[in-house]
């Protein structure tokens, strides 16, 4: 169990010695988005390598064409607002539409999965296990996807049929780096690799790919940017979003205005879970192209994620768009969680705040800090200080926060400052008064104009001045003074466990048990199975000649310091005192010790039934295997002194043998408070040593 940090350590008797992301489909070459193509492809459809005489060439930042067949006539449609080389597709979280209203016509027979023709009507793409047919042998280009696990080679495009040719050594004319969904490819670098390495402009480490090397080298050494930015998009395809970045860096350097390079550099981001870097980037991209669809649905799925919907909303409307229903959806669910957390925590519902959180994040805002945050300080009220404190390890780190984010709030309050505010509470709780302080003077300099801020960070500064003073009256020996300044501390955070744990150490040097014990029950309602206050409630019973009520929270310390022999102590000194406050009959008792041995079956009755725990071994001087087993009951003896270890030699005490029916040696029983609750033939040493401490506990 976790201690406060800060709680004084002091009591007599016992107590004395504790002094003190779902990847995009790219348009690889300028092809813009569409909502009908099978996105289940890890990459999207390839170009012919006779492509260029069907389409329109674009510049490398704004301009791009597609080209299809309705009938016999071919239309080539440009688009001006297109970004070359952008990552299209799904977004980082969840699918989005395409940019609405700026999308190319499609025909309108075609359908996901089925191939789309260039102008002389060879396939881009090959997503199926039937036939392949084309007027043009050479169409396909080397590397081409082949979803089944088949590969079209050049030069068989007129058969009716396609050879199941298995991609595996890359020995085949294939080209480099082709991908199959059948099977035979190996990625020799995982997406989390640390492959890429820049230096002197050069992006280093190869990346391992069906039989062949594709180096991201290659691509850094480029001048031409469209080809950095498609060897970026192939790492990003296969999850090596360091190596993609990397590559994406090269082609802003290069052309430095593209608003596309920017975006895809949002996505690499995004997969590295950078998601305000990501948000910077985008925003880069909206301020190079105000009309750029693709940024403002990254935008608004990165905002969605961190909780931020009106943010999300504004992009996903952007200049009067149509978003996807699913989109919009997913925001409206999300800020319906968010406002009833809201206004649950406004009258202190902290059941509903922290289902409500749960549902929002579920709901899409998984990486707000703010919502696990509200978490947190829920959990805190609920009386949950270990959850509450892990809670707050485990909020989503975030880089410095963009302009655009910086004044948005949660709760009422900055949503920067809503973190360090909640911090604050929780380490108050726990006894860390020092990073309680800090903590709450970062909360009261971002946002100083907030008044529940203003007052957390007032109330935390004045406890932590009487906590000081308190311990300092401790030390000095002067315990009322300690108990008026501890209780001066309480008035302004009347639920600190600590404060009350520290008093309640106090009030037992006063010899004030009574006090004592009220003291440690307020902190244990705060804080369950608070060690120090199990403790101090413990010896404050025992005083008052409260054994049960001694017994059952020593047993409980048992439990959580097993390895605590001064804990053991206490607890048999306790159980055999009430023992004797119920007129029980106990005697040659002792803790710790030898094994004891008992010949009358009296003596066996009366060591059974002594307070905790007995051990009896049933043996014969004769028998080896218990001789071999004897000494490890004397070890036993030392790890376990809380426990009677009793040992009856069945043909000296035959009586006892007959009632307790033994035949076979070494036999084992285990007995609490009188009543048999294990029984062990010929055990292992680690089945005995097992047994004997979990009853034990």
């Amino acid at each position: 169990m976790a201690k406060p940090m800060s709680d004084i350590e002091l009591d007599d008797t016992i107590n004395d010695r504790l002094h003190g992301v779902v990847l995009c489909c790219e348009d690889d070459d300028n092809k813009p988005d569409f909502k009908q193509l099978d996105l289940g492809s890890p990459v999207s459809p390839l170009r012919t390598r006779n492509a260029a005489a069907a389409t329109t060439s674009s510049s490398s930042s704004s301009s791009g064409s597609v080209s299809g067949k309705n009938g016999n006539t071919q239309q080539v449609v440009k688009r001006s607002d297109y970004h070359s080389g952008e990552l299209s597709g799904s977004s980082e979280s969840s699918p989005t539409a395409a940019d609405s209203g700026r999308s190319a016509p499609v025909s309108k027979n075609f359908k996901p999965g089925h191939r789309r023709s260039n102008s002389t009507g060879a396939p881009l793409i090959y997503s199926g296990t039937g036939s392949v047919t084309s007027p043009n042998v050479n169409a396909l280009p080397t590397g081409n996807i082949c979803p089944s696990g088949k590969v079209v080679k050049t030069g068989m495009a007129q058969r009716s049929s396609v050879r199941s040719d298995v991609l595996g050594s890359g020995m085949g004319n294939y080209g480099h780096g082709s991908i199959m969904r059948g099977g035979g490819v190996v990625v020799g670098k995982s997406g989390g690799s640390n492959a890429c390495e820049v230096s002197g402009g050069n992006c280093l480490g190869n990346v391992h790919f069906g039989g062949e090397t594709v180096t991201v080298k290659r691509g850094m050494a480029s001048s031409d940017p469209e080809e950095v930015k498609k060897a970026g998009n192939e790492q990003y395809k296969r999850g090596h979003f360091a190596e993609a970045l990397c590559l994406y860096d090269r082609a802003i350097a290069l052309s430095p205005d593209n608003a596309a390079y920017r975006s895809n550099r949002a996505a690499a981001l995004t997969g590295l879970g950078r998601f305000m870097e990501a948000v910077n980037e985008c925003e880069e991209a909206v301020r190079l192209d105000p009309a750029y669809g693709r940024a403002h649905q990254r935008l608004s799925s990165l905002h969605l994620r961190l909780g931020q919907v009106d943010d999300a909303r504004r992009h996903l409307y952007f200049h009067g768009q149509h978003p996807d229903p699913a989109e919009v959806h997913k925001l409206q669910v999300v800020e319906k969680h968010l406002n009833r957390c809201t206004d649950s925590r406004k009258v202190g519902d902290w059941k509903s705040t922290l289902r409500e959180g749960d549902a929002a994040i579920a709901a899409g805002a998984d990486s707000s800090p703010q919502l696990f945050a509200c978490r947190a300080e829920a959990l805190l009220k609920l009386h949950q200080l270990q959850e509450a404190d892990s809670g707050l390890a485990n909020i989503p780190i975030l880089e410095s926060v963009p302009a655009s984010c910086s004044q948005t709030k949660f709760c009422g309050m900055l949503s920067e400052s809503f973190i360090f505010f909640v911090r604050a509470q929780v380490e108050m709780a726990l006894g860390r008064f020092e990073n309680a302080v800090a903590a709450a003077e970062k909360a009261g300099h971002i946002d100083p104009r907030n008044i529940e801020v203003t007052m957390m960070l007032n109330n935390v500064r004045l406890v932590a001045r009487a906590r000081s003073r308190g311990n300092d009256f401790f030390k000095a020996g002067k315990y009322g003074e300690a108990c008026s300044a501890y209780g001066d501390g309480l008035k302004f955070d009347p639920s600190n466990s600590v404060l009350y744990c520290n008093r309640a150490a106090c009030w037992s040097k006063l010899e004030q048990w009574e006090k004592s014990v009220e003291d440690c029950n307020h902190a244990l309602r705060i804080q369950p199975n608070y060690t120090k206050a199990l403790l101090r409630r413990a010896a404050s019973n025992g005083k008052l000649e409260r054994w049960a009520e001694s017994v059952k929270d020593y047993e409980v310390l048992r439990k959580e310091l097993p390895g605590d022999n001064e804990v053991a102590e206490a607890l048999f000194h306790a159980q055999v005192a009430l023992k004797k406050s119920r007129g029980e009959e106990v005697y040659n008792l002792k803790f710790g010790g030898e094994v004891e041995e008992v010949s009358g079956l009296d003596q066996f009755r009366a060591a059974i039934s002594s307070p905790g725990v007995s051990v009896v071994i049933f043996r014969k001087a004769s028998n080896l295997q218990c001789e071999q087993i004897y000494p490890f009951m004397n070890t036993l003896c030392t790890r376990y002194p809380s426990v009677n270890f009793v040992k009856v030699d069945i043909e000296e005490s035959t009586s006892v043998a007959n009632v307790e029916n033994v035949r076979i040696v070494p036999t084992f029983k285990i007995y609490k408070n009188g009543s048999r609750v294990k029984e062990m033939i010929c055990p292992s040493h680690q089945v005995l040593e097992y047994s004997v401490r979990h009853y034990s506990l």
